[in-house]
């Protein structure tokens, strides 16, 4: 869908860039397509580390650093994120050069061209396809106030707009943190540790000596580093799901996720199981927190000898998992 937007701006002339110079591309997600653009120019910016990989694996290369000739924002859901990320193409892109904004309308693409327009910012287009929608914009004024700033929340903790749960903890995230036993075994994994709020909870259990903190977002690693000042964590900017620790831990702890863009997907939630079997000692433990509709149950049979419900609310679900069963 982003590629049909992208070649109309571009076939129009309402998207031109230069003919020399790089061309950034802010938060690109796995499958788009970004042919239309010449690979040897393009440099794409993200800190997710699974669309980092699958734009690395087909030959585009990380940021080199700014100015940019020009720049295509694909835009996140949170409003603050996408106003900070427009934030940062003005800034970065050379003055005077194109930076198109394109996104669905279920991303809230309209709200963000009201805001632009508000800002009093000239604007090419809208170009209309795919139930989305692209803008072009000139890099040059600064817009102050939508730089993406951290806050603090109850607890102490540090977040940022954009990143999973940034105004407070999540709900289940809660309810895991208060059922964890005071024994967890010396290593443990937090697997999708978002901002901190389990891992801190995880180290508060003297038994723990060793604590790999696995976040895919590199935001929200950042500030799990500040939020957990413990010199037991080790931190990794990994995907989850093929993350290896230097050796089997004896707890995995986890809320995985289970949205893929806006869409359930509880696929990547059951990656997240899988993943946890295959590091945990032959009698290590799983404690999981999920959402009750999702059909995880199948899955943690055939995955543990021993799972039991050990509490939740009606929306969530607590799960402890243990003695992984190891498949030949």
């Amino acid at each position: 869908m982003r590629a049909v937007r992208l070649d109309l701006a571009l076939e129009t002339g309402v998207f031109a860039p230069p003919p020399d110079g790089p061309i950034a591309v802010y938060r690109p997600r796995e499958g788009d397509d970004l042919s239309s653009l010449p690979i040897s120019r393009v440099q794409v910016i993200t800190g997710f580390r699974p669309d980092a990989e699958w734009f690395a694996a087909r030959g585009y290369k990380a940021a080199g650093g700014p100015p940019y000739a020009a720049a295509v924002v694909c835009l996140p859901r949170a409003k603050e994120a996408a106003r900070a990320l427009i934030a940062r193409a003005m800034a970065e892109v050379a003055p005077g050069g194109p930076i198109a904004v394109d996104g669905q309308k279920t991303d809230g693409i309209d709200a963000i061209m009201k805001d632009c327009r508000a800002f009093g910012l000239p604007m090419g287009g809208p170009l209309s396809k795919a139930h989305g929608k692209v803008f072009v914009l000139q890099a040059g004024p600064q817009l102050a106030g939508w730089e993406g700033r951290p806050r603090m929340i109850e607890g102490g903790f540090q977040t940022l707009p954009g990143v999973f749960s940034a105004d407070a903890p999540d709900r289940g995230s809660v309810l895991l943190a208060a059922a964890l036993p005071e024994k967890l075994g010396s290593r443990v994994a937090d697997l999708g540790a978002g901002w901190g709020y389990i891992a801190r909870a995880i180290l508060t259990r003297d038994t723990v000596t060793e604590l790999d903190v696995v976040e895919a977002e590199d935001e929200a690693l950042d500030c799990a580093r500040l939020n957990i000042p413990d010199p037991r964590a080790r931190f990794h900017w990994a995907d989850a799901r093929s993350f290896k620790p230097a050796r089997p831990v004896h707890a995995v702890v986890m809320n995985p996720p289970f949205h893929t863009g806006r869409d359930t997907d509880p696929a990547l939630g059951l990656s997240f199981l899988r993943a946890a079997a295959a590091i945990l000692v032959p009698d290590g433990t799983l404690w999981l927190v999920a959402n009750r509709h999702l059909p995880y149950g199948p899955a943690l049979t055939d995955l543990f000898r021993q799972v039991e419900e050990i509490g939740g609310d009606t929306a969530f679900r607590l799960t402890r998992a243990s003695h992984p069963l190891r498949r030949r």
